[in-house]
């Protein structure tokens, strides 16, 4: 079980990391908190957005859109490779998902199917969101996908993860596809690969 890092410690582990980071607005206070607990955190949730546009992507995932208010996540990464930092605390990214995912999460063993949606996974994740249409044809840029791999190792290597701490939404909660695109299992040997150099 790990508390989740404070703001600061968030941003300074990706610079670390060799992250560009941009902050967008008052990130540091933007959450849902109010709607339940933040933490104990156990992984990091990858996402693609089906958005088009970097500013405009931002935007919608710092301030969501009717039915779901923002934060949708912790980090937007735009296809240029840059993080943007839109929220800390609970955000609206992971929604309801299978417990048995989590149980194996925290045990960073392979995943089981996800069959159910009985856990509350806005409170136990860090989420990424990836800008991407997530139709299966807009690409992932290089340097889009490197900074997917230094954010997820990035606080995996604070939180003393193994690769099999990051997920994808599609792992998490039965119905969803994202991100489509890439593999979570080469991603998953990416941040192993990034954690051991």
């Amino acid at each position: 079980m790990a508390p989740p890092m404070s703001a600061s410690t968030f941003l300074d582990v990706l610079l670390a990391e060799g992250v560009r980071v941009a902050e967008a607005g008052d990130w540091r206070h933007h959450n849902r908190n109010h709607k339940g607990p933040w933490g104990p955190v156990h992984g990091v949730m990858v996402h693609h957005t089906v958005t088009l546009g970097g500013a405009r992507t931002v935007q919608v995932c710092r301030d969501g859109y009717e039915g779901l208010p923002g934060p949708l996540c912790h980090g937007v990464i735009t296809k240029d490779g840059t993080v943007h930092l839109v929220g800390h605390g609970r955000a609206n990214h992971a929604g309801p998902g299978d417990d048995e995912v989590l149980r194996a999460v925290i045990a960073e063993t392979g995943l089981p199917p996800d069959t159910v949606a009985d856990t509350d996974g806005d409170r136990h994740f860090y989420g990424f969101e990836c800008e991407n249409l997530g139709d299966g044809v807009d690409t992932w840029p290089k340097a889009q996908l490197e900074a997917i791999t230094r954010a997820a190792a990035a606080v995996c290597r604070r939180h003393g993860w193994s690769q099999q701490s990051v997920i994808g939404h599609l792992e998490w909660q039965p119905g969803k596809v994202d991100p489509r695109g890439f593999d979570m299992a080469w991603l998953r040997e990416r941040v192993g690969a990034r954690l051991q150099g």
